[in-house]
């Protein structure tokens, strides 16, 4: 089946960023037309990419071409364009903030949902590659346990009247920072000083503290001599830099150690090894992300309720800076952030993430514990105390039995089955004789296959449909067969690997490993066999063969 061509848009507020949106859009074959209320603007756009234009907001409503509204207007007029865009039916982009109160910004998410319209806020930063890539990292542990974050975003200029400096460049680093750490702050400290338009802060900096003990500190000016965009990452293992002034090392990695000698803290500076990456713009991705998510009907990564997440601290600083500097609680959500289907069943009390989804039918035990953006399809069982982990994805009719314990990002086909009870029998009680179950990150376990409890599967293992799994599985391998047996190696993206000279590459992806221990690990990873999780999965690897 064809897919159906890219969805149409308009765009209003072509002004300084606004332009660049309409440039993306153009060159994506979506833009229908422009609004602007500067005349020579908005007819100059007019005739570069041979759309209409208007002054009138309401006749680019109108057309019925238009399928979704893009809105990089001034922030003091977000709000009632994006809500007057919902109440016409249409999807909507709108640039950052999401609104400047938080009650705007929540009526504008539950507005989308009502009107079953998409809305996506223009989080930039989520799209960048260097953002991508340090994400990956972070879940992979490269850079180890992250101590703390720290952003500068500095300029002299572009200077603002409805809005202050935190409003008009914090967003970006609060996105990202929120986006990397997959969790949003307890509370916030921030302070602001106004040297050109009382009381419009021209200087601010901000400390967000998270309940895992990371602290990220936000300084953001327009009054600074030289231009600076600058995200530094301190993890215990490695520290990354991201610099986006730069156009040949955006992302530089520090492999620095801390030695303790005579119980002395003693740094060790290393090279920085520069990371490569795509070269992406970031608006362009964005913009097809918008595009796609209006064809194909899915969440945005950037939607309603990040946009919402980031307003509220925003909100929170703001009042901080107000109290001068006093530290500022974030207030608990007091309605799910989570989605379940009015079949399904979710016994209380139970901790779900943000944006996960529970489908039909589907049943969630109490005392569970459920990550961030998973996905439970239809009929699901959950147990209770079942521990199941950030992103991961469980198709239909499968059950997940006390003593399941599943990484992030695992993947689960359908109806595929564990165990807990190694010689179950209706007549015999062997709750006390439950066995656990653990899969590791970035595992898939394929349809129809069965896990029988007791084992572990590794990281980025692959069980082939109809598999029976009755050890151990090591890290990256693929196994198929009753009962299974080891009949190759995965890469992390889910591709057989091919061997060469020792050496182990993936032909999707590029990435490449070796034999250490009898497992894999990757060639970047290898020299540090100490560091890898678990040897007893390692020594069972044999057994596969």
């Amino acid at each position: 089946m064809t897919q159906r061509a890219l969805p149409k848009v308009g765009v209003v507020g072509c002004g300084y960023w606004g332009k660049n949106l309409v440039r993306n859009f153009s060159e994506l074959a979506s833009l229908a037309a422009i609004c602007d209320s500067d005349g020579p603007r908005r007819e100059d756009l007019s005739r570069t990419y041979h759309v209409p234009s208007t002054a009138q907001f309401e006749e680019l409503l109108a057309l019925p071409e238009v399928e979704g509204v893009v809105i990089a207007a001034p922030a003091a007029h977000h709000f009632e364009l994006a809500k007057q865009a919902l109440l016409a039916g249409k999807d909507v982009f709108v640039e950052k903030p999401l609104a400047l109160r938080v009650k705007d910004g929540e009526e504008l998410v539950q507005l989308a949902r009502r009107q079953s319209r998409i809305l996506m806020v223009g989080h930039l930063l989520h799209y960048h590659p260097a953002i991508i890539a340090l994400r990956r990292m972070i879940r992979d542990g490269e850079l180890g346990r992250i101590e703390y974050i720290s952003s500068s975003r500095l300029n002299l200029g572009r200077l603002r009247t409805e809005e202050d400096i935190l409003w008009s460049f914090a967003p970006h680093d609060i996105s990202a920072i929120v986006h990397l750490l997959e969790e949003s702050p307890t509370n916030v400290a921030a302070q602001g000083v106004s040297y050109l338009n009382h009381p419009i802060s021209d200087v601010t900096l901000t400390i967000l503290s998270f309940a895992s003990g990371v602290k990220a500190h936000i300084f953001v000016s327009w009054l600074h001599p030289f231009k600076e965009q600058k995200l530094v990452i301190v993890g215990d293992r490695k520290m990354a830099v991201f610099d986006d002034t730069q156009s040949e090392t955006k992302l530089v990695l520090y492999p620095h150690r801390i030695d303790w000698i005579d119980r002395v803290p003693v740094a060790r500076k290393m090279e920085g090894e520069i990371v490569p990456l795509s070269n992406d713009e970031p608006l362009r991705v964005e913009c097809l992300h918008f595009l796609e998510c209006i064809r194909n009907r899915k969440t945005p990564n950037t939607d309603g309720d990040n946009g919402l997440r980031v307003l509220k601290i925003l909100h929170a600083a703001s009042e901080s800076i107000r109290d001068h500097g006093k530290l500022t609680p974030l207030r608990k959500e007091t309605s799910p952030r989570y989605s379940v289907d009015p079949s399904a069943i979710v016994d209380q009390p139970c901790e779900i993430g943000d944006g996960t989804k529970i489908w039909h039918f589907s049943h969630v035990m109490s005392n569970c514990r459920i990550g961030s953006h998973c996905n439970l399809g239809q009929n699901v069982h959950v147990a209770s105390g079942v521990r199941i982990g950030n992103n991961v994805k469980i198709q239909n009719n499968v059950s997940l039995y006390a003593g399941v314990e599943l990484e992030d990002d695992v993947f689960c086909g359908p109806s595929m089955v564990f165990t807990n009870v190694t010689t179950p029998r209706s007549h015999v009680n062997r709750k006390s004789e439950y066995t656990g179950t653990l899969v590791k990150r970035g595992a898939s376990l394929g349809a129809n296959c069965t896990i029988v409890c007791g084992v572990t599967i590794g990281e980025y293992a692959f069980i082939g449909a109809g598999a029976v799994v009755t050890r151990d599985v090591p890290n990256h391998a693929l196994v198929a067969g009753v009962p299974a047996r080891r009949i190759g190696w995965a890469c992390r993206c889910g591709v057989r690997l091919e061997a060469k000279e020792e050496v182990w590459s993936c032909h999707r992806c590029g990435e490449k490993y070796l034999m250490t221990g009898g497992t894999l690990a990757s060639q970047k990873d290898a020299s540090r066999s100490d560091r890898l999780e678990n040897p007893q999965v390692m020594i069972a690897a044999a057994g596969h063969d």
